[in-house]
């Protein structure tokens, strides 16, 4: 595999597909078999997300209880790893009433899972966690393969993000908020940290299409969430699924080479039928 900088700095097919907490749909999301099954289908990209049991172990897990995944009244960070391994996670979202069928894996699993076949995007869930996390990827020897992400809005932000980078050796990527009255500072700063890519929101998609060349210029991809909860301006996973080219399409056209979705399959067909046309 391509060091993750180098396959940001300039993804060889657009989008890059990111599938959010895994490919979680036929499996159940933040586990083994969601990457195994995200790996199986060809998206270059697995978010999960990261938490720390009562004995300092790293494990995935999105919410900070057990109650949408495995219908337990539980804080999850309040348990061993040891009876985190004995629950069972629902299958998918957690959104029915099935039994739980797959296990909490701990992040040093889910790295050996992801080695040498899939990039990982890390998202750790409380803050304290980031050196511990990054420390994991760099024994793991990962730190080529995944990306650890913070918010970047200020250069004090800016300056911990070099930090982490210069002690661990991770890629840690920018999260930050493009609008048309910080779009220009918030570009200079990122061409002061040699990043190949920033998770971006923005007030208006126009924003960052009328700067697409400068971060083209400055090496710097552009990846935007679709998920439903959190994309901006409507242009989100549910739309997506029956006018792809509204959402998925006016992003590519925006100048974005990375999509975080919920809807990877579908997504995926939307990026064959584009470079079937070409």
């Amino acid at each position: 595999m391509k060091p993750y900088r180098d396959f940001m700095r300039s993804p060889p097919v657009r989008p890059a597909i990111v599938a959010h907490r895994g490919d979680w749909r036929s499996t159940s999301e933040n586990t083994i078999a969601s990457i195994e099954r995200a790996i199986a289908q060809g998206y270059e990209i697995v978010e999960i997300d990261v938490q720390q049991s009562a004995d300092g172990v790293l494990f995935l897990l999105h919410d900070d209880d057990l109650n949408r995944m495995a219908g337990r009244n539980e804080m999850a960070s309040n348990l061993s790893v040891e009876v985190l391994r004995d629950i069972r996670l629902r299958p998918a979202d957690g959104s029915g009433d099935a039994p739980g069928t797959y296990p909490i894996p701990t992040l040093r699993e889910a790295l050996r899972a992801a080695r040498s076949r899939v990039y990982l995007d890390v998202d750790v869930k409380h803050p304290h966690l980031m050196e511990a996390t990054a420390a994991l990827i760099a024994a793991e020897g990962m730190s080529d393969q995944v990306d650890i992400k913070i918010d970047v809005h200020s250069r004090a932000e800016a300056d911990h993000l070099l930090e982490l980078e210069a002690e661990y050796g991770v890629m840690v990527m920018p999260k930050t908020r493009f609008s048309a009255d910080t779009i220009e500072y918030l570009i200079g700063l990122l061409q002061t940290l040699d990043v190949s890519v920033v998770e971006a929101e923005f007030d208006d998609l126009t924003t960052i299409a009328r700067n697409a060349d400068r971060f083209v210029a400055a090496g710097i991809s552009l990846w935007v969430n679709t998920l439903d909860p959190v994309a901006c301006c409507d242009l989100t996973d549910r739309r997506a699924i029956t006018d792809p080219a509204s959402v998925w399409g006016a992003l590519l056209s925006a100048g974005v080479s990375v999509i975080q979705t919920d809807e990877p399959a579908a997504l995926a067909d939307f990026r064959a039928s584009k470079i079937a046309a070409e």
